[in-house]
């Protein structure tokens, strides 16, 4: 269960990092990916699975 929360915080602060990519250089899938990242990261951190 750590390492679900471990791979959670991960995808949550690439996610961050790929946004403070988009500000820099706007691009339509780089905003999905962000979105999907920050979606799995929520859930792996907040989710009881």
């Amino acid at each position: 269960m750590k390492l679900f929360k471990l791979i959670g915080l991960a995808a949550f602060f690439i996610a961050l990092g790929m946004l403070i990519m988009l500000f820099m250089n706007s691009k339509l899938m780089g905003l999905f990916l962000i979105a999907l990242l920050l979606l799995l990261g929520y859930c792996c951190l907040c989710c009881d699975l």
